[in-house]
């Protein structure tokens, strides 16, 4: 390795239906290779993700991908993976690839946070900031986060059943849409159509937690009383947007960020970006999200963060390099901030 050639990260993502490489400068945090092989195409037939299906296809784009990095091996100073959350029959495949690059280069391994690395798509070719008010909204999660580093995240609110990535696709599904459903839904409203009036879920509730079955329930409702496509669509996802907008408001008021952030697939939607844009003004935080590139399942995000882990050296040693379904943040120590949780302040 030349003086002027700086160590570098290999990542790896497949917690679901994208399989992603990257490759990170770990000095200058330089994006020099970054690949995404979309699953989508071959779920939509389906309408939703088949496990099987996408273990087999990570297999199969795994060997092109890392073939197109083979050039970058020699500078590797590492690998970092994403094991946990997500399928565990497709981290499983990511996990193994790691496995087997870490003992043919003889190089240390990071297990990685998917839900983190989201966060940190934010970062990409960037300095973090912190501290951080995170509203995390992809196809498995809906959450409300106070970010302080990669290793201290906590947890403010989360979906009680569905995500809202899950509410899109089973909205779209019953309109006989494609999957993904999110841009399907995006694309149908712009239309604006008319206003239903769907109920906005948890209006009521001082929690900062978010649900979206009854609100499913609602426009299946209104599919069988006939309500056309863009109508529900439009509805839908203003109803949505209003539930999010709500919570996170009432986080805002109780916390005050400087900054507050959007992550994940849901992110993309730019109709989502506007109405969040407007509540900045309102109480002048700073908005963030990601490059639309960045915003579905990627490997530079699990890079990124990669790269902040393998600064504070949390190697996993291969045998404890395992893969989980399920995480859980510590939820935020609202003392810290002089206040009481949300749901105490209602009984005070």
């Amino acid at each position: 390795m030349g003086k002027s050639e700086e160590p570098l990260l290999l990542s790896i993502e497949s917690s679901c239906d994208d399989t992603g490489i990257a490759v990170t400068g770990l000095e200058s945090l330089k994006l020099y290779y970054n690949r995404r092989a979309s699953q989508a195409t071959a779920h939509s037939k389906y309408g939703g993700v088949v496990p099987e299906l996408a273990s087999r296809l990570h297999l199969e784009a795994f060997p092109a991908l890392l073939e197109e990095c083979r050039p970058f091996f020699p500078r590797l100073a590492g690998i970092a993976v994403t094991n946990r959350p997500g399928l565990v029959i497709t981290l499983q495949e990511g996990v193994m690839v790691a496995k087997g690059l870490a003992l043919s280069l003889h190089l240390p391994v990071i297990g990685v946070n998917h839900l983190i690395a989201h966060i940190y798509s934010l970062f990409i070719e960037k300095p973090e900031i912190t501290p951080m008010l995170v509203l995390l909204v992809s196809g498995g999660h809906t959450k409300l986060l106070w970010f302080e580093g990669v290793e201290e995240v906590y947890e403010i609110g989360s979906t009680l059943d569905d995500s809202l990535g899950e509410a899109f696709d089973k909205t779209a599904k019953l309109l006989g849409l494609g999957y993904p459903g999110g841009p399907e839904i995006e694309k149908l409203a712009r239309e604006r159509g008319k206003d239903l009036n769907l109920p906005v879920p948890l209006k009521n509730s001082p929690e900062l937690n978010f649900s979206f079955s009854g609100l499913k329930n609602a426009v299946r409702l209104a599919v069988e009383r006939g309500a056309s496509p863009t109508d529900v669509a439009y509805s839908f996802q203003k109803s949505a947007f209003d539930h999010l907008l709500q919570k996170s408001r009432n986080a805002i008021e109780l916390l005050r960020p400087r900054y507050f952030a959007i992550v994940g697939g849901v992110s993309a939607n730019l109709e989502l970006r506007r109405r969040f844009l407007e509540l900045a003004t309102r109480y002048e935080f700073t908005l963030l999200y990601p490059k639309l590139e960045f915003c579905s399942d990627n490997g530079a995000m699990v890079g990124r963060a990669g790269v902040e882990l393998f600064k504070r050296e949390r190697f996993t040693p291969l045998h404890d390099l395992k893969v989980e379904a399920r995480v859980q943040f510590p939820q935020l120590d609202w003392s810290k901030f002089g206040i009481l949780p949300p749901k105490r302040r209602e009984k005070v």
